[in-house]
């Protein structure tokens, strides 16, 4: 069974695009931001006020872990995931798509999201920009594919990678 990662920045569409394709592809799909959820029975703005970012990430290594171990066809990441070394480390080992989305995409599809803790703030821009500066390099690392997603449509991009994993 194809095993696919999505990762990318916040608004990139890695759940939307995850779930057509394992839909697509009669795959199980996870998305780490829920599973994270589900597991502590908390949302992640609150993890993050109570848990502070490194607990959050605490808690996303091991939720990678455990999808990576387990039989999820299809896993969509959180944009941070790649700041860790030991989860770059764990995404080399499964094709990881990188959906890319350029500053300007990234505020109109986030702009009225406030389930976004590193947002809350009076310039997501500026935080946006340093966010990508960050991990651009480091989603490029772990990537073994690079998909731009500003302008398109999330079942054109769902459809092709489809297309792709049912010929592999």
């Amino acid at each position: 069974m194809p095993r696919i990662v999505l990762v990318g920045p916040m608004g990139a569409g890695k759940t939307t695009v995850g779930q057509l394709v394992s839909k697509k592809l009669r795959l199980p799909f996870k998305d780490t931001d829920a599973e994270i959820e589900a597991r502590t029975g908390a949302d992640i703005p609150w993890i993050f006020d109570v848990e502070g970012e490194a607990g959050f990430r605490d808690r996303e290594t091991q939720v990678l872990r455990d999808l990576l171990n387990g039989s999820a066809g299809v896993i969509a990441t959180g944009g941070g995931i790649v700041m860790r070394e030991e989860n770059r480390d764990l995404l080399k080992s499964v094709d990881v798509i990188y959906l890319k989305a350029s500053l300007e995409e990234q505020l109109r599809r986030t702009a009225n999201d406030r389930k976004r803790p590193l947002l809350q703030t009076d310039d997501p821009r500026s935080v946006l920009q340093r966010l990508m500066t960050l991990r651009d390099p480091l989603y490029r690392e772990v990537a073994t594919r690079v998909i731009e997603t500003d302008g398109a449509n999330s079942r054109t991009i769902a459809a092709q990678l489809a297309r792709e994993y049912s010929e592999v």
